[in-house]
């Protein structure tokens, strides 16, 4: 009778403890977290332009634990190499194109596409800095480009949180060309001088954005930002003639977290 208590004792231990392991492993599985919502954005018409209008944008920033995220800006990644504070992810992207619309709308239109690239990011208390490059496998647009970000993150009161911080971009001379460069055919047509560039452009800029929590799960976000193209970007007619080199943005967002 002792030893069948002792069997009883060492069963319910045995059962108590895998319910408790498989407990702490449903805990600690990770789950989806983010932001999703949706606002508008002033920007240009097109890259390069000095025409400027509102466009409905969509908002998400989400992550499956430390593995995978999805963003509006920064694409669909898997973080494949997690150490300390360093993250390195493939991510498949998008880059836009040039639509033949207000000052060009006589050129021809060229098609954005898909994205494979590779970023490297550190987070630190304050800072997040990010670098990353890619390349089109879809659309009009060959070449590469890579830029790099640092954000400075801090809190303004229990409600508010505020973000500041540069950006900076290398664009290849084959992408430069699909979206700066026009034909002789284009110019005829258009009356905007044939160009045709022989090198990449750098960007250089800034961005800043003011979120309020309204509730927990709900915030507004309004942000501003500008950036300046150089080089062979610069001087193209469709930017130099008919456009600008420095291109603001501006928007405002609501969001819910989850």
């Amino acid at each position: 009778m002792i030893v069948s208590k002792k069997k009883l004792a060492w069963q319910l231990a045995l059962v108590a403890s895998s319910v408790a392991v498989n407990s702490a492993a449903l805990a600690a599985q990770p789950e989806w977290e983010g932001t999703v919502g949706a606002g508008a954005i002033y920007s240009p018409d097109y890259l390069g332009s000095d025409d400027y209008e509102w466009n409905a944008w969509p908002s998400l920033d989400a992550s499956y634990g430390d593995t995978f995220f999805v963003s509006v800006t920064d694409g669909i990644g898997w973080n494949v190499v997690k150490q300390d504070d360093w993250r390195v992810a493939p991510f498949i992207g998008y880059t836009f194109g040039r639509d033949d619309t207000g000052d060009i709308d006589d050129l021809d239109k060229v098609d954005g596409g898909a994205t494979a690239g590779l970023r490297v990011s550190y987070l630190d208390d304050a800072w997040r800095y990010s670098a990353a490059a890619e390349t089109p496998f879809s659309g009009d647009i060959d070449g590469y480009r890579v830029r790099f970000k640092a954000t400075y993150v801090t809190q303004l009161g229990e409600r508010a949180a505020f973000t500041i911080g540069p950006r900076f971009g290398y664009t290849s001379a084959d992408w430069t060309d699909d979206l700066f460069g026009v034909s002789n055919r284009e110019s005829a047509r258009s009356g905007i001088d044939a160009y045709d560039p022989s090198d990449g452009y750098f960007t250089v800029g800034g961005e800043a954005s003011l979120s309020y929590y309204l509730t927990r799960q709900w915030s507004v976000t309004g942000l501003v930002g500008v950036s300046r193209l150089t080089g062979d970007a610069a001087d193209s007619s469709i930017v130099d003639d008919t456009g600008d080199a420095t291109q603001w943005r501006a928007g405002a967002f609501i969001n819910y977290h989850f």
